[in-house]
């Protein structure tokens, strides 16, 4: 967006939040997750700007106090382009819209209780005597044929997936309301993992809190997770064996329990990723990881270019060189197993469940096929939606690209390419 800024402009900036980030700041808007690193004069211009100040007596006051001349016209420019300011002289800009927050009328007051030291303590209590229990009785524990508890596949696979799901909830609940607790306001919704479904909850205001809220937000999911198989081992110590509540106990201890090691699959942005970003200093690991691999495929192909890490101070470089390795290594795996595990054995599935819809055959053989085939091919659909919907106008985008890129027609003339 274009804005003429002139010496004597005033401006009224959108609620920002900042905080010091080792020699810079971080500033940006909670309520749409935007943040950028400024230098510290910048913070000061933003505070005397945020203060009723002019674009020329902010100008002034920074050369007097800091001895050196500071592009505020530029620097506010800047401002409306990130969407950080709401109006210049009294005039109004227009904007993004602001996503909608899950849970709106949810306030930060309903659910601080959820970041206090005695939930903190009952939980950890929780999970020792769960601890105990499960050295002491190790029974308790559950093996994986504790999930195939009906001969019938398309009640396990049904009831099975909504525990999953269920949990799956839970977890992404506890993300939100540990970041509503600390005023952010979050927002859920579905996502693709390469070739997972994921829930995802959209926390980004989060980064202009201190450390350890924002470290309690990104491991609160966990968290729940824990408790939760720490509640299921509890109950089977405490239940009859083989009774039914025993059985439901071991179904949700192992969903809640297998979803924990795919959290350490760093190079999907996972929960730990964000904890390994935010201890290594980073701002951007995913994106600059996958700035310094392209880098390098394009170097192997010996079209190098510039080295983007270069551009990042040595901790954080250091940082992003080694989490390059692990996404490259990472996605590599992870899609090779989707080839030849993942996607046979879907398919597999589908097709035996195709065999059994045939006509006449058995009534309750034929639900469980129609079952069967409903829940797996209606996850796919949903993965194929969520990744439309994040991909898609890239590729409508990237598409339309290629079609006006200009190639040399017969004669040498200049024609359009297109297919």
């Amino acid at each position: 967006m274009s804005v003429e800024v002139a010496g004597s402009c005033r401006v009224l900036l959108h609620e920002l939040r900042v905080r010091p980030d080792g020699d810079e700041w971080i500033v940006g808007r909670v309520d749409t997750g935007d943040f950028v690193a400024v230098p510290e004069i910048a913070a000061a211009a933003l505070r005397l700007l945020g203060s009723g100040h002019s674009v020329d007596e902010t100008h002034r006051r920074l050369r007097a106090e800091r001895g050196r001349a500071v592009d505020v016209a530029g620097f506010v420019r800047d401002l409306v382009g990130l969407g950080f300011v709401a109006a210049v002289d009294g005039r109004p800009l227009p904007g993004a819209p602001v996503p909608a927050p899950t849970l709106p009328r949810l306030r930060p007051r309903h659910v601080r209780w959820l970041v206090s030291r005695p939930v903190a303590v009952a939980a950890l209590a929780v999970t020792v005597a769960a601890a105990v229990t499960a050295l002491l009785t190790p029974d308790v524990l559950p093996g994986h044929r504790d999930l195939l508890w009906s001969p019938h596949a398309s009640l396990v696979l049904a009831g099975n997936a909504a525990v999953a799901w269920s949990i799956i909830l839970l977890h992404e609940l506890a993300h939100l309301l540990t970041a509503r607790a600390h005023g952010v306001p979050g927002r859920l919704g579905l996502g693709t993992r390469l070739q997972f479904l994921v829930a995802q909850t959209d926390v980004s205001g989060i980064w202009a809190a201190p450390r350890s809220a924002r470290l309690t937000v990104y491991l609160s999911g966990m968290a729940v997770n824990v408790v939760v198989v720490s509640v299921a081992v509890l109950v089977r110590a405490a239940a009859a064996s083989g009774g039914p509540v025993d059985r439901a106990a071991a179904v949700v201890l192992l969903l809640a329990v297998l979803p924990l090691p795919v959290q350490f699959l760093v190079f999907m942005r996972t929960d730990v990723y964000f904890v390994l970003q935010d201890v290594a200093g980073a701002r951007n690991l995913y994106a600059d990881g996958a700035a310094y691999a392209r880098w390098w495929l394009r170097r192997a192909a010996r079209r190098p270019g510039r080295d983007p890490s270069l551009a990042l101070p040595a901790r954080e470089r250091r940082a992003v060189r080694w989490y390059a390795l692990l996404l490259v290594v990472g996605t590599a795996a992870c899609l090779a197993v989707a080839a030849t595990v993942t996607v046979p054995f879907t398919l597999a599935l589908l097709a035996d469940a195709a065999g059994g819809l045939r006509p006449g055959g058995d009534p309750v053989d034929r639900f469980d096929a129609a079952v069967t085939a409903a829940v797996l091919g209606g996850s796919w659909a949903v993965w194929c939606w969520a990744w439309w919907r994040r991909h898609g106008r890239r590729l409508r985008t990237l598409r339309r690209a290629r079609r006006a890129v200009p190639v040399a027609g017969p004669a040498g003339h200049q024609s359009t390419g297109g297919r």
